[in-house]
C-alpha cells in the first residue's frame, strides 16, 4: 500500500474505461471520445493528435507510429508497423560519394516519409468506431484556438531553442521573438490546424497526396532532400505478427524489427537465467540488469534492420542458445569488457499511449518524431515538423541497418503487451528512445520480481547504460544508495543529461472488472478512467 505521507501520485483505478498518457489534454481527450461512444482505438488516435499539438516536441503527423491492438483482451493481438521509409533514389553509396560519413540530425537525409498519418487512417478504419473527422476535432480545436505549455514541454522546448531558431517556420511556430515560451504560455498551431482538418476531410490522401504532399516535397528537395511525390504517394504501413517469450509465467508480446521490441524480450530472456531478489535496489540485481541491457544492445547494432535487411535476426535473438551464452558470460561482480563494437545513435523522444475501453479492447500505442522536435525542419505551407528517425541508418556498406532506397530504419519505439492465463492485462509502454527496450525489462521486473504495484514500478529511480560504453547514467536516489559499488564494479556512473524516459500503463483486473492505471511523473501526464 502506499504511503500517504511521501510525495507521489496514487493509482489511478476505474471500471469502464482508461487512459494513460504523458499529457492531461491527451488522457482527458480519450476519455471524453470513449464517453462519447468511441472505442479504444478512436480515443488513441484522438490523445494521439492531440499530443501533436500540445506535446509537439514528441510526437506529431510528421513522425512516426507503431501500435499493438487486442480486441476484447484476446491474446490474438494485431500489430502495425507505421514506420517511413526512404525516398527511392537515396542510396548509401550516392551519400558517400557526396562525403556524407554520418546523417546529421537537420538534413533532409535524415527525415523518412512520415508513417504515422497512415497508422492512424488504417486502424480507424479497420477498427475504429468514429469518422476521422470527429476524431481529430479536439486536436484541430486546439492547434488553432491555442493550448497552455505545461511544464516539462516548457522545459523541452527551451532546450532546443537554437534547432527552432534555425528554420524560419518553426521559429514563428513554437518561439517569441527567438525566446523559448514560458510556462503557462499560450501557443497556436494555425499550419498545422489546417492540415489536421484537410486530414479529417480527405483522409490519408489529404496528406500523401496534394497540396500538403507538395509542400512537403518542395521544401524537402529545396534542402537537398531526394523525396519524390511518389515516394508520399506510396506510403503504407504493414500489420505483423506480434513476437513474444515468458517472463515469470507471463507472456510479453512486442513488435517484431524493424523496431527493437526483441531487445527487451532478450533482456528479458537473460534475466530470467537468474533468480532476482525482490528489492528494487538490491546492486547484484542491477548489475544483472545493467549487464544484459549491455549485451542485448550490442546484438541489436550488429543485427537489428528493416526485414528483409534482419532476416533470421529475431530467431537468433530469442534462442535459448544466446540467451544461455550471454548469461553464462555475465560475471556477477565486474563490468563485462570489452563489448563487441557497434555504431550508435542517441535517441530521445517520443509519446506513449495505452487505452482500454468497456468491452476490454486494449490498445499500446507509440508515437513519436525521434529526438525532441525532431529534426527541427518544418514545411512551410502545412505546418508539419518532420522528425529526423533517418539519423538511425548506419553508412557502414553492407551493414543490415545501412541506408538505401525504400527502407526504414532501425526504429527504437516499442508499444508492449502482457498477457496472464490466455488473456491481455496490460498494455504498457516507455519512452526514452534507446532506453525503451531496457526500461519495457526494468519495469516488468519490477512488477514481476519485486512484486511492485504499477506506480510504484514507475516512480522508483531509473539507471540507464549507455550503448557499447562502460558509463552508466542514473537517478540520484541509485547513485547515492549504490553508485559506489557500481563503481567498483567497472561502471562509470554519472547523472542522467534529462529524465531518464517516461512510462504509462493500464492493467486490466479481469476478476474485479476493474482497470488499474499509472503514468510516469517525469512527464506531465496522468492515467484517468471513468
Amino acid at each position: 500500500m502506499r504511503n500517504f505521507e511521501d510525495p507521489g501520485r496514487s493509482l489511478a483505478v476505474a471500471r469502464r474505461g482508461m487512459a494513460a498518457t504523458s499529457h492531461p489534454a491527451s488522457s482527458l481527450t480519450a476519455i471524453e471520445i470513449l464517453k462519447a461512444g468511441g472505442n479504444a482505438i478512436d480515443a488513441a488516435v484522438a490523445a494521439v493528435a492531440v499530443q501533436s499539438v500540445v506535446e509537439a516536441g514528441s510526437t506529431g503527423v510528421g513522425g512516426d507510429c507503431f501500435a499493438m491492438i487486442a480486441v476484447e483482451g484476446s491474446t490474438d493481438i494485431r500489430a502495425y508497423n507505421g514506420s517511413g521509409r526512404t525516398p527511392a533514389a537515396l542510396t548509401g553509396n550516392a551519400l558517400r560519394a557526396e562525403g556524407v560519413t554520418a546523417i546529421e540530425r537537420s538534413s533532409p537525409h535524415a527525415v523518412t516519409v512520415p508513417g504515422a498519418v497512415d497508422a492512424w487512417c488504417r486502424l480507424l478504419k479497420d477498427f475504429g468506431r468514429m469518422p476521422m473527422a470527429e476524431v481529430l476535432q479536439p486536436a484541430i480545436v486546439m492547434s488553432r484556438d491555442g493550448y497552455a505549455l505545461t511544464p516539462r514541454v516548457a522545459a523541452d522546448l527551451s532546450l532546443q531553442r537554437d534547432l527552432l531558431a534555425a528554420d524560419p517556420t518553426t521559429r514563428a511556430t513554437f518561439l517569441v521573438e527567438g525566446a523559448a515560451p514560458a510556462v503557462g504560455s499560450i501557443q497556436r498551431q494555425p499550419l498545422l490546424a489546417d492540415t489536421l482538418e484537410a486530414i479529417a476531410r480527405g483522409g490519408k490522401d489529404a496528406f500523401y497526396r496534394g497540396a500538403v504532399a507538395e509542400d512537403m516535397v518542395d521544401y524537402l528537395r529545396g534542402l537537398g532532400g531526394h523525396h519524390t511525390l511518389d515516394d508520399f504517394a506510396s506510403a503504407a504501413g504493414d500489420y505483423v505478427t506480434p513476437i513474444s517469450t515468458t517472463y515469470r509465467g507471463r507472456t510479453i508480446y512486442e513488435c517484431p524489427p524493424n523496431g527493437q521490441g526483441v531487445v527487451a524480450l532478450l533482456i528479458l530472456n537473460i534475466l530470467s537465467r537468474f533468480s532476482l531478489s525482490n528489492d528494487p535496489f538490491d546492486v547484484d540485481d542491477l548489475h544483472l540488469l545493467l549487464e544484459a541491457t549491455r549485451l542485448a544492445y550490442a546484438a541489436r547494432d550488429a543485427m537489428v534492420a528493416d526485414p528483409p535487411g534482419s532476416d533470421g535476426a529475431v530467431e537468433r535473438m530469442l534462442s535459448s542458445t544466446l540467451a544461455d551464452r550471454l548469461a553464462s558470460g555475465i560475471s556477477v561482480d565486474r563490468i563485462t569488457d570489452p563489448l563487441p563494437s557497434v555504431d550508435t545513435v542517441e535517441h530521445k523522444d517520443t509519446v506513449y499511449i495505452c487505452v482500454v475501453d468497456r468491452d476490454r479492447n486494449a490498445v499500446s500505442f507509440i508515437n513519436s518524431i525521434f529526438s525532441s522536435y525532431g529534426s527541427g525542419l518544418m514545411s512551410p505551407r502545412s505546418g508539419v515538423l518532420f522528425h529526423n528517425r533517418g539519423q538511425s541508418f548506419s553508412l557502414v556498406a553492407g551493414h543490415p541497418n545501412e541506408v538505401g532506397p525504400r527502407k526504414r530504419p532501425m526504429h527504437t519505439i516499442i508499444p508492449g503487451m502482457a498477457a496472464e492465463g490466455g488473456r491481455v492485462v496490460m498494455p504498457f509502454g516507455v519512452m526514452g528512445g534507446h532506453y525503451q527496450a531496457m526500461g519495457h525489462a526494468h519495469l516488468l521486473s519490477r512488477l514481476y520480481d519485486c512484486g511492485l504495484d504499477l506506480q510504484t514500478a514507475i516512480d522508483l529511480p531509473r539507471l540507464f547504460p549507455i550503448p557499447a560504453t562502460a558509463t552508466v547514467e542514473a537517478e540520484e536516489v541509485i547513485r547515492t544508495r549504490v553508485g559506489a559499488e557500481l563503481e567498483r564494479r567497472g561502471f562509470k556512473v554519472q547523472p542522467p543529461r534529462w529524465a531518464i524516459g517516461g512510462a504509462q500503463a493500464v492493467w486490466i483486473d479481469w476478476e474485479r472488472g476493474v482497470l488499474i492505471g499509472g503514468s510516469d511523473p517525469r512527464k506531465d501526464g496522468m492515467a484517468l478512467g471513468y
